[in-house]
């Protein structure tokens, strides 16, 4: 599915003025064992339809599920409480992205609050299309309540394009893809996003997810379980796009 070209018939009544809108399902953080272990069964569901290899590593919760630096995301259906979708959200707030055991990150990364999304999986049902956009506006949510300047992604082919179209860069130009390490070594193109730019960027671009991630309250989104960021030592200041790559 390609994010960017998601039309209101897929997620429905979009307004520009903040007005609430109700979805079938709610995306929470998973708080608890029982919920930790829901979040792991559809992520081995989904790994086991496109990377079998790598679903048979993942029955069970990571170490990585449990670190200080992480949130899990849980997408739950309303009607009968069956998981939908997860993704795993990690900061570098104490230590180096997972993806920093593959690759070294560049001199415009370093030093700046910085957020992984991995471990995506979303159900093989119609709703899987609507649940993995709001699984992704939870994820900027989460950025932007915890003070995150920059998100970063590791993205196979095809789906990297996806990212793409969501104004995402390269990080390292002409490199291509590399194995990343936590996705069984999987050639991966690592891609990232600047927080504070995000809303102007969509809106000049009239990009098609702008109003739903930007002019759009979803009530069953819920990420107030991250605390927002006091930890000052890790704050730099603002600086436009690329203007830290002489550091």
């Amino acid at each position: 599915m390609n994010l960017a070209t998601t039309t209101h018939a897929d997620v429905s009544n979009v307004v520009p003025f903040s007005w609430p809108q109700r979805m079938p399902f709610t995306v929470r953080i998973a708080g608890t064992e029982a919920e930790l272990e829901q979040a792991v069964q559809i992520r081995h569901a989904a790994y086991a339809r496109h990377v079998p290899t790598l679903a048979q590593l993942l029955r069970a919760p990571e170490a990585g599920d449990r670190d200080a630096d992480a949130t899990v995301l849980l997408a739950e259906s309303k009607l009968d409480g069956e998981p939908l979708g997860t993704m795993r959200i990690q900061t570098n707030r104490h230590r180096p992205l997972t993806i920093e055991q593959s690759v070294a990150l560049p001199a415009w990364l370093r030093h700046r609050r910085l957020a992984e999304a991995t471990r995506l999986g979303i159900t093989a049902a119609r709703v899987g299309r609507v649940v993995k956009i709001l699984l992704f506006k939870a994820f900027y949510l989460y950025c932007k309540r915890t003070g995150v300047d920059w998100m970063v992604i590791g993205a196979r082919s095809p789906l990297d394009r996806q990212y793409e179209s969501l104004l995402f860069e390269d990080v390292f130009p002409g490199r291509g893809f590399v194995p990343l390490a936590h996705a069984g070594n999987i050639p991966h193109r690592v891609l990232a996003f600047e927080m504070a730019t995000a809303d102007a960027r969509w809106r000049q671009t009239g990009h098609p997810l702008y109003g739903l991630f930007c002019r759009t309250h979803h009530p069953d989104i819920n990420v107030r379980g991250a605390a927002p960021q006091a930890d000052r030592a890790m704050q730099t200041v603002a600086r436009p796009l690329r203007a830290v790559a002489e550091a």
